[in-house]
């Protein structure tokens, strides 16, 4: 009796396996960016994204929280990462770029990553996301301006005037 329970089991992963292959042969899995995800894939790749960044994200940031290195964070963000990310003005100013990508990227001045801890804004920087358009900057910016961005991005919801002025001006 347990030998067929076992061989049950066995056959009912296997049919899955063969399912799911042929289900990504036939196409039948929606690979376009205009598409919205299904509830399998948004809760594979969130959990994947949270155990990577809870395992991996490690550190805290060296850059002193200065008004001259917001500035200089707020200027970084504006070369490197508003053509996504969205400026000042939030979605309604969202970039063709941000609305062409899918995922879409976050508009932080609408949806901002101050609650996330600087060493997560860092190592998604650092190492950008899988099947996301958030690419690795690691080749493009050294560790002290990513920690600067992350710096930056904790801090955006409560700018010093010098760094909100900066801010306003940036542009996608």
């Amino acid at each position: 009796m347990f030998r067929g329970f076992v061989l049950g089991v066995v056959a009912t992963i296997i049919v899955i396996l063969v399912l799911g292959f042929a289900a990504v042969q036939l196409g039948l899995i929606p690979v376009n960016a205009d598409a919205s995800p299904g509830r399998l894939e948004t809760w594979a790749a969130g959990t994947a994204l949270d155990a990577a960044l809870r395992r991996e994200a490690q550190g805290s940031n060296p850059v002193e929280l200065t008004d001259d290195n917001l500035v200089a964070g707020v200027k970084l963000y504006g070369r490197y990462c508003a053509v996504c990310h969205g400026t000042a003005k939030g979605v309604s100013a969202a970039s063709p770029v941000a609305k062409g990508l899918y995922p879409r990227p976050p508009q932080f001045a609408t949806h901002g990553v101050e609650d996330d801890p600087e060493s997560f804004s860092f190592w998604k920087i650092k190492h950008g996301i899988r099947w996301t358009g958030m690419p690795s900057w690691e080749s493009a910016l050294n560790d002290q301006q990513i920690w600067t961005l992350a710096l930056f991005l904790k801090h955006m919801d409560k700018l010093p005037s010098a760094a909100q002025e900066v801010w306003q001006t940036v542009t996608n």
